[in-house]
């Protein structure tokens, strides 16, 4: 299985999400966009991963790269590629499906607990949030888990995405704080070095739950249904 792992910024990895994939035999590689350059042709990989990034998805800032991945996106879906997508991530399969992204009522930062719809497929955390947008997936979508900021976690078709970061660990959290994250922190009135010993104290059971979630992505992957019928189809607003 070859995993291709789009990232935005030099700071972040898919940490624990590539673990888990990794040891369910996975090739991971690593695209940087849109610095690196073009995306890679969809045909050359078996399952996407879409990490963050700073902007948000309906940035006209960044429309040029958004709409490209957004494009890419779609064009996987067609050729029968399953993806991942983290934050931005998700927020991008919700906007390239025909969801809508917007602002959130307030940002949303730290280890957090959220309303899973079947813990078995998405544990209810703690989860790292670090956003400040909510996703109101398409209709067709199935909502996954929430909270009362908005959608956590959800499926389109054979794609998962989640709102939070299962992939970060301490290492990486630090890397963010180094780049500028410390202030935004600061700003959302929490203390940026107990956020990062929280994290470090949260990886044993951090990594269980990204694993959890990877094997949720495979399931979805083949099936491209929810395995629980206790899942619920989205209206178009959350």
């Amino acid at each position: 299985m070859r995993v291709i792992v789009v990232r935005h910024h030099a700071e972040d990895s898919a940490g624990f999400i590539a673990d888990a994939f990794t040891a369910r035999g996975a090739e991971v590689s690593t695209h940087q966009f849109p610095s690196d350059g073009p995306l890679p042709p969809v045909g050359s990989t078996d399952h996407i991963v879409m990490l963050g990034a700073i902007p948000s998805v309906y940035d006209d800032e960044h429309a040029s790269w958004i709409e490209q991945e957004l494009a890419w996106l779609r064009a996987a879906d067609e050729s029968g590629v399953p993806v991942l997508g983290i934050c931005f991530g998700a927020q991008a399969l919700c906007t390239a499906f025909g969801g809508r992204v917007v602002a959130a009522d307030r940002k949303e930062l730290g280890w957090t607990m959220i309303d899973s719809a079947d813990e078995a497929m998405v544990p209810a955390g703690p989860w790292l949030e670090f956003h400040g947008d909510r996703c109101e997936p398409p209709a067709h979508a199935t909502i996954l888990a929430s909270n009362e900021i908005g959608v956590q976690a959800f499926s389109v078709g054979r794609h998962l995405a989640v709102q939070f970061h299962p992939e970060v660990d301490a290492e990486q959290l630090g890397l963010w704080l180094a780049a500028g994250a410390r202030s935004e922190v600061l700003q959302a009135g929490q203390d940026p070095d107990a956020l990062h010993a929280r994290t470090r104290a949260e990886e044993p059971a951090a990594r269980a739950r990204a694993d959890r979630l990877v094997g949720t992505a495979l399931r979805l992957a083949q099936t491209g249904q929810p395995a629980s019928s206790s899942m619920r189809a989205c209206s178009s607003a959350t």
